[in-house]
């Protein structure tokens, strides 16, 4: 995975420069920018941190790279950086899924704080899904009988009950529930039904 950074956009090489020292200041690594193209092209699923978009730029909108990216299904929070007449557009990509904005001039330490909640979430997010991905990783190593025994498992049903469903014997199913607790890591059925019910994004 590529280092969490603040990832920040802006056509004015003094703006750029001042919020960049800015976020290296307040210990948050900030990779530059002068383009929406240039970060588009070195954009990949695995860009993590947050991004700091100017809305209005020559080229590519800060708005233009936003829409690029959620076409591409990224979900990396964006944080705008706007003039006054642009504040009803950033609202509006607020509830399009931008994390926040900010009118220029801005409060250096409210931004500043901003990024690292944004670079804490998106940590948040992708930690949900790796443990998704490592759950449903599990899940497909476990064999068809395996799958029908944790069924049972997980509608709370005792071993024998599950035998006579299937048609196999109590030892069978104690073999093949070993075996999946295995796969799944797990020691008892209420930690195998509480890493089922884990959220999953």
């Amino acid at each position: 995975m590529n280092t969490p950074q603040a990832h920040l956009v802006d056509d004015d090489d003094a703006i750029r420069d001042a919020l960049a020292w800015l976020l290296k200041s307040r210990g948050l690594p900030t990779a530059t920018y002068a383009s929406a193209e240039d970060f588009l092209a070195s954009w990949t699923p695995d860009t993590c941190g947050c991004l700091l978009l100017d809305m209005r730029m020559e080229g590519m909108s800060g708005l233009d790279c936003f829409d690029a990216l959620l076409a591409r299904g990224a979900a990396l929070p964006v944080i705008f950086l706007t003039g006054h007449g642009d504040v009803p557009l950033a609202v509006a990509t607020l509830k399009r899924g931008a994390f926040d904005f900010f009118e220029k001039p801005f409060n250096d330490n409210e931004l500043a704080t901003r990024v690292g909640e944004a670079m804490a979430h998106d940590a948040r997010r992708r930690a949900v899904h790796a443990s998704a991905d490592s759950i449903n990783l599990r899940i497909q190593r476990l064999s068809p009988r395996e799958r029908q025994i944790m069924d049972g498992i997980l509608a709370g049903k005792y071993n024998k009950v599950i035998a006579d469903e299937l048609n196999i014997s109590m030892r069978t199913v104690e073999v093949h529930r070993a075996n999946l607790f295995e796969k799944m890591q797990v020691k008892t059925a209420v930690e195998l039904a509480n890493l089922l019910k884990s959220p999953q994004a």
